[in-house]
């Protein structure tokens, strides 16, 4: 890879993390946080939202073939804001039938995308929304360690 897509890398990387932490948010959580944000630009939907199925694939051990594990319902949204740089696309795709939280999600990512609203919706929505979900996920890995077993082998003395 040369130094102008590395360049080119790193936004898309960026983005990517703000997407997942879109996407993982809790509806509700995510309502409250944009309601946070204020007065935010008018959105056109480019494409509202829809709710579909998607196919997941899955590896044997993680390294193995793949297979195609089972379908899931996924929400998608495409929104487009109006700003003097010109149209903004965001986009979402969230796990579940919740219109409302894809639409958010798609209108997030458009504003994260403009300079002028980046570190706002930055501090007030992303980085609140994935503290939330690693408190989440750390609760769940306690629970799961209080269920661990140890096991050990005894070895019998010589007949």
């Amino acid at each position: 890879m040369d130094h102008s897509q590395a360049g080119q890398q790193a936004p898309v990387t960026r983005r990517a993390a703000w997407m997942r932490v879109l996407s993982l948010a809790d509806p509700a959580a995510l309502e409250g946080a944009f309601s946070g944000l204020g007065s935010v630009p008018q959105h056109q939907m480019l494409r509202p939202a829809q709710t579909g199925m998607a196919m997941v694939r899955a590896r044997s051990g993680g390294t193995g073939a793949r297979f195609n594990l089972g379908e899931m319902t996924v929400t998608r949204c495409a929104v487009t804001l109006d700003t003097q740089a010109g149209g903004v696309v965001g986009v979402a795709y969230v796990q579940g039938r919740s219109l409302r939280h894809a639409e958010q999600a798609a209108v997030a990512d458009a504003l994260l995308q403009l300079p002028e609203w980046h570190d706002t919706v930055q501090a007030q929505l992303i980085q609140p929304l994935a503290r939330q979900h690693a408190d989440k996920v750390d609760a769940q890995a306690r629970v799961a360690a209080q269920t661990k077993v140890e096991f050990f082998t005894m070895v019998r003395g010589e007949d």
